[in-house]
């Protein structure tokens, strides 16, 4: 049974940053693309951050290009994203999401039950 489990939420002020941790069992981890998906009140799902298998190729959404960098340990089976800079509008549910292969699209197979990050003025 594949299980990915997210860490690392909580508040921060502006300015601020946290860092995200993905921790995925049930699956031959280093065969997946894994990504970072984020869901604020009232707003559709935004797809943020993918690392890709092997090759470690990233994808980031515009609107955190240069703030948030997402990495992978294979070893241990997870994912990471390091959010600086952070700004009230990254406030959101943060999921993480699994997919066979090496596509950086948006349709994954398996997904976290997510973590909050809220982010004061």
């Amino acid at each position: 049974q594949v299980r990915l489990v997210e860490f690392g939420g909580g508040s921060v002020q502006a300015g601020g940053s946290l860092r995200l941790s993905c921790a995925a069992s049930g699956l031959t981890f280093s065969s997946y693309t894994v990504g970072w998906f984020r869901q604020a009140p009232g707003k559709e799902r935004e797809y943020v951050a993918a690392i890709r298998r092997r090759d470690y190729g990233t994808y980031y959404a515009d609107s955190v290009k240069g703030r948030f960098a997402i990495s992978r340990d294979d070893a241990k089976n997870t994912v990471y994203l390091q959010m600086n800079s952070l700004k009230p509008e990254d406030t959101a549910v943060y999921y993480c999401a699994a997919r066979i292969g090496i596509s950086l699209s948006s349709d994954y197979d398996y997904w976290g039950l997510g973590t909050h990050v809220t982010v004061s003025s």
